[in-house]
């Protein structure tokens, strides 16, 4: 898979995403990163310890969070695209469900959306995307938790999403499916979807998991954000023995460790002399 000017190997490796929280209360990080000179120090500092594609998000998507305008999205993430493509030409996405965000981040730069609502909450979503031939990354959502079979439910839905982006001319081989853990699910729901992530290899695209210090791993072992670091890199290991070809974290070196070592161990045989 091609995102931007990178090739990925999705049948050999799992890729780690960094997250670029450019907002005043996002759940972990808000405010930290917000100013250009920090946000450029961050990114350096994951590209260092194995980021392969940058997350930028100019909206908090955290539980009760409060929508701002497009324009005000605007103004926060393009300046960080712009930054980060200068300076050191990898892989961004945006983190958006915003077709008028979208269109301004894929005009400045960015090579791949995220869109958390799986294409379902901006109807001209799917065509800027198609429109610019970009990547995406589909997130499952929902806007209760009323399931009455939830794995089932969680393809079907995807599924729906599937249509819209291929309705709208996106390619299939532009298109990265999640199981949107911590969105429109339980605590139970987080935990069966994290399980049977490998469920959605029926769907035939690549996978992401995003599970980064979310409040599964802070209810499983109560802790707070800042604490999650370990439980955080238990479903990055989990998640690529059941062949996540993308994780979406907080804490890129620890991940990419962990995936490091997952890796050799999963890919022993390539080792072995006969």
């Amino acid at each position: 898979m091609k995102i931007g000017n990178r090739e990925f190997d999705l049948k050999n490796h799992c890729y780690v995403m960094g997250i670029l929280n450019v907002t005043p209360d996002s759940f972990s990080d808000g405010g930290r990163w917000n100013q250009l000179d920090a946000a450029k120090k961050h990114t350096e500092d994951m590209i260092r310890e194995g980021a392969a594609i940058i997350d930028i998000g100019g909206e908090s998507t955290r539980p009760g969070y409060e929508k701002i305008s497009d324009e005000e999205e605007i103004s926060r993430v393009v300046p960080m695209i712009e930054m980060v493509k200068k300076e050191f030409g990898v892989p961004v996405s945006v983190d958006t469900y915003k077709s008028g965000v979208a269109e301004a981040a894929l005009q400045a730069g960015a090579d791949l959306v995220n869109d958390i609502w799986g294409l379902k909450a901006d109807e001209k979503l799917a065509g800027v995307i198609a429109k610019y031939d970009a990547s995406c990354c589909l997130m499952h959502n929902r806007d209760n938790t009323d399931y009455q079979d939830f794995r089932k439910e969680l393809l079907d839905d995807l599924r729906e999403t599937i249509a819209i982006a291929k309705k709208a001319g996106i390619k299939e081989d532009k298109i990265i499916l999640d199981p949107g853990v911590g969105f429109g699910k339980t605590y139970e729901h987080n935990l069966i979807a994290i399980h049977h992530m490998d469920d959605l290899k029926e769907l035939g695209y690549p996978i992401l998991l995003g599970t980064s210090r979310k409040s599964v791993v802070g209810l499983t072992l109560d802790l707070p954000a800042s604490e999650r670091v370990e439980g955080t890199m238990v479903t990055t290991v989990f998640g690529v023995m059941q062949g996540a070809a993308f994780v979406r974290v907080h804490d890129v070196k620890e991940n990419f460790r962990a995936i490091q070592m997952t890796e050799a161990i999963l890919h022993e045989k390539k080792w072995i002399v006969e």
